[in-house]
């Protein structure tokens, strides 16, 4: 065995393959078994996730609100300017404090000129460019403070930009204005209807560097430009207006000096127009206290945009939602990398099940196939036999392959706990096959088979399933879909030469197939006509008169219509022309050699009554059953009695 070892980028699953498709289709099976629709079945599923493998949409979107509260409730919109404010007035106490030391004119005079400066914070900082101030601790406060409103305000509005800004020198200066015109140029060329693919390239291998990520398209770039400047336009909304105004005339002033002022209120309107649906000028909330930077503040504001976005993809409730539409890199943003590995789960579920085979859509609509169909018989039989454990009567994979019993011809592949006789040529041909040229032949379990043999007893067996609208209604139908799946399955695949035939009734009986019992919806009609169901069973039983024949009967009530001139005839409570037409059915079954076992999942003074009165009559066998121990107990039941 070989291994290969690769770095981790994020999409490795640490703890295996995802979920088998056929554990998918069990998650859906009670729904589409109940007769819901394949579609809306689906949809719940990736709503509440699958538990201990992944995460659904409702579980995300508790997250996301989580996350929303702990921002907002941190979120100080006031603090830029709050900041600014405190650190500017730190700086001023210190410059009086050393003032308050000097015993001269110039000192005098310098108090004086602190004394005039505006009251608003911004006009403070334009008339303090100017001076010089005496403590030299302050003057080097003051200068860092410029530096960190001018990275600061550039922060706001483009992210990459503010990096470099502390130290940079007039030629890099007049580069980002550059960037920001010929940003501006694009924008109005695409505007027009130029092809502007060529020039962006150009574009960006000259500007990169200054550019938020790696936008491949200049739309790319624009919506992170437009995304944060339209959180920046909503932190200034949010703003009493004499808050605003400070800020706004800070923010000017650094674009004056930068001479940038032109093109950024340009690039503003652009890309206002260019993304209209973006949250521009809407105030936001926020229930923090204390200082916080601008470009933090802005930071915040875009996460809370993604809580936006997001739940609105979660909840998905308008027209054409698909869970394709919730962004993987706004989910990264807010709950990290675990989050995208669920959500890439959960847009991988109905590709999985399509790939597999067990699902298809037909018109629009999603639904399951034969293969599918036949899928969920698999994976009911294997949980009634994981109930029946213990008995290895009830586990039938062990059947009796020799002694009394007539070989077929035929092999299957061997599998842990089988016992029989080895077929020798076709487990050494087996071994042959799998070993390459020139290699000695090794047997591996897996090439062993056993000759395949059997009591040649045919069974032929008609599962009459109560399809009425009291199944659904009182819970029952589930159990007893998937007892007629798995008993389909499991005569399918081990005893090939019996016969099993579906026959569902309500006011009328009919044969089933397996891809009709997930079918969506379920009858909403009245009537349990067992006479039907018993005439119908008869006639097809009556093709098999050498195999030993018998009826499996799921019902949770008494006969409630028979046929009349070949219609239904309905009545409840039951009339007594309905109870001897049925009576009279199932004793023609019995005198023709049809064994009748019948199986009550409802208790009811009326059922208890027939159902006494069927078993004396007929010498069948009548059973009152929890619908939940139904399918293990009938199938206990149907391999005792097949292999005696």
């Amino acid at each position: 065995m070989r291994y290969r070892y690769s770095a981790w980028d994020g999409s490795q699953d640490p703890l295996g393959p995802d979920v088998a498709a056929s554990d998918l289709l069990e998650e859906l099976s009670d729904e589409v078994l109940m007769g819901g629709d394949a579609d809306a079945a689906l949809r719940r599923l990736l709503r509440r996730g699958m538990r201990g493998r992944f995460s659904g949409l409702d579980a995300m979107r508790r997250r996301l609100q989580q996350r929303r509260d702990e921002e907002e409730a941190q979120l100080n919109l006031a603090g830029p300017l709050e900041e600014i404010r405190e650190r500017l007035e730190a700086i001023l106490e210190r410059e009086r404090t050393e003032l308050s030391f000097r015993d001269d004119d110039d000192a005098r005079f310098r108090e004086t000129q602190l004394d005039a400066l505006p009251r608003d914070t911004a006009g403070k900082i334009a008339e303090l460019k100017d001076y010089r101030f005496a403590d030299p601790g302050a003057q080097e406060a003051f200068d860092r403070l410029l530096d960190d409103i001018r990275e600061q305000v550039m922060g706001a509005h483009m992210r990459a930009m503010a990096d470099g800004l502390r130290n940079a020198t007039p030629e890099q200066l007049a580069r980002m204005r550059d960037m920001v015109a010929e940003l501006n140029g694009l924008i109005e060329s695409r505007a027009r209807g130029e092809d502007i693919q060529a020039a962006f390239e150009d574009f960006k291998a000259r500007f990169g560097d200054l550019l938020p990520g790696d936008p491949r398209t200049l739309d790319e770039l624009l919506e992170q430009m437009a995304r944060r400047m339209a959180a920046l336009s909503r932190m200034m909304a949010s703003l009493s207006p004499e808050q605003r105004a400070e800020l706004q005339a800070l923010s000017d002033q650094v674009m004056q000096d930068m001479d940038l002022a032109f093109e950024m209120d340009r690039l503003g309107a652009n890309l206002a127009g260019a993304f209209p649906q973006l949250p521009w000028g809407e105030q936001a909330w926020g229930e923090g206290e204390g200082p916080s930077s601008m470009s933090g503040t802005v930071d915040a504001l875009e996460r809370l945009h993604d809580y936006d976005e997001l739940e609105e993809a979660f909840e998905g409730a308008y027209p054409g939602a698909t869970i394709d539409d919730v962004d993987e890199e706004a989910l990264r943003r807010t709950l990290g990398d675990p989050a995208v590995q669920d959500l890439r789960r959960l847009k991988q579920i109905e590709r999985t099940l399509e790939q597999a085979g067990l699902v298809r859509r037909s018109g629009g609509r999603l639904e399951l196939t034969p293969r599918g169909a036949r899928k969920l018989g698999e994976r009911a039989l294997t949980r009634i036999f994981e109930e029946l454990t213990r008995d290895r009567e009830g586990a039938h994979e062990a059947r009796d392959p020799g002694g009394q019993s007539e070989p077929t011809g035929a092999t299957r592949p061997w599998t842990f706990g089988d016992h029989g006789q080895i077929a020798v040529q076709r487990t050494v041909l087996n071994a042959v096959t799998r070993t390459a040229p020139g290699e000695p032949v090794h047997l591996h379990p897996d090439d062993f088979e056993l000759v395949e043999a059997e009591q040649r007893t045919e069974v032929a067996t008609a599962l009459l399933l109560d399809l009425s609208f009291s199944m659904p209604l009182r819970g029952h139908l589930v159990h007893a879909k998937k007892l007629a799946l798995a008993l389909h399955s499991l005569i399918e695949s081990r005893y090939p030469h019996d016969t099993l035939y579906l026959i569902g009734f309500s006011d009328y009986a009919r044969r089933l197939s397996p891809e009709d019992l997930a079918a969506p919806g379920f009858e909403r009609t009245y009537g349990t006509n067992m006479q039907h169901a018993f005439m119908l069973a008869g006639r097809l039983l009556a093709q098999h008169p050498r195999a030993t024949r018998q009826v499996i009967m799921v019902t949770d009530g008494e006969p409630t219509a028979h046929l009349e001139d070949g219609e239904a005839y309905f009545a409840w409570p039951p009339e007594p022309e309905t109870v001897r037409l049925t009576l009279a059915e199932a004793v023609r079954l019995s005198k023709s050699g049809v064994g009748l076992n019948i199986f009550m999942i409802e208790e009811s003074e009326g059922l208890a009554r027939f159902m006494e009165r069927l078993a004396e009559l007929t010498a069948g066998r009548v059973f009152l059953m929890d619908d939940e121990r139904l399918g293990a107990f009938v199938m206990r039941d149907f391999v005792a009695r097949r292999s005696r």
